[in-house]
């Protein structure tokens, strides 16, 4: 298992070219935040626009409208009941993020299943939270895609069948390999499963243990797979960053909040872009 590094940084994060606009940095789509959960949601959104990605467009309840634009205005909304509008927006993405706050109900099954059915081979798609459980506990059929799974080591037991006391890289690796897709097994000291490498995070702190940051970290992942194009090292950076972000953060406070991780992620990503 290798250990990440700083060193993934400006590897990743490239300076803009003079030249560049929205289009240059990806077209992200976000689905999942309910009537309870819209906060998940919201968040994530505000990570992918904060890490950078050009056009973000959050598909949620439509109780969650007046919260996402007064939190997040340069995101665009859609109502995750109509059904066309959402299949229309998933054909035209890059990348899509699914699962943050998205439930576990009937209308949430229907939702990631038609997400899923009409999903692209070349896209790039973050499944995460509900998402997780839904296929873990439905056995769904995953999209063909490129496919990168945010649990927690619970979601792990879920979706893997391995204990938690038991989720060893060893045991990891191998359903790792049998989902075809990256795996960032979220914990103290996270672990990314790429398709060749393990990596272990050696930052975190306890201050990030409060909710939302599993969300947050969603959409960062998303924010930069969608404009970064070596889509393993977007991963790592993504990681890295959060992590290491919160260890600044938690230098003077108690507790490190996803809002606030969030605001500090461009200011952080130019200290570390390429030179």
């Amino acid at each position: 298992m290798e250990t990440l590094t700083a060193a993934i940084l400006p590897q990743t994060i490239r300076q803009r070219p003079a030249d560049s606009h929205k289009g240059t940095y990806g077209r992200i789509v976000l689905i999942g935040g309910n009537d309870n959960f819209g906060g998940a949601i919201i968040m994530a959104s505000a990570a992918a626009v904060y890490s950078g990605a050009g056009l973000v467009t959050t598909v949620t309840a439509k109780s969650n409208q007046t919260s996402l634009h007064d939190r997040v205005p340069e995101a665009i909304f859609a109502d995750i009941t109509d059904v066309s509008l959402m299949v229309s927006l998933i054909t035209a993405a890059d990348t899509i993020v699914i699962g943050p706050g998205l439930g576990t109900t009937n209308q949430s099954r229907a939702t990631l299943t038609t997400a899923f059915e009409n999903i692209q081979a070349d896209q790039r798609v973050i499944i995460d939270g509900s998402a997780i459980t839904l296929v873990a506990t439905d056995q769904l059929s995953l999209p063909t895609a490129h496919l990168i799974f945010t649990p927690h080591q619970m979601e792990w037991q879920r979706l893997s069948g391995i204990a938690i006391a038991d989720q060893t890289p060893q045991r990891n690796r191998q359903v790792v390999d049998e989902l075809h897709g990256i795996v960032v097994l979220k914990s103290h000291h996270t672990e990314i499963y790429t398709a060749t490498e393990t990596y272990r995070n050696p930052l975190g702190t306890p201050a990030q243990a409060t909710g939302g940051m599993g969300d947050t970290l969603a959409g960062m992942v998303g924010g930069f797979v969608a404009q970064f194009a070596n889509e393993s090292q977007a991963v790592l950076a993504a990681v890295y960053s959060h992590s290491a972000i919160a260890e600044e953060l938690a230098t003077s406070q108690y507790v490190v909040l996803p809002h606030q991780i969030i605001t500090e992620i461009p200011r952080f990503m130019k200290t570390h872009s390429e030179k």
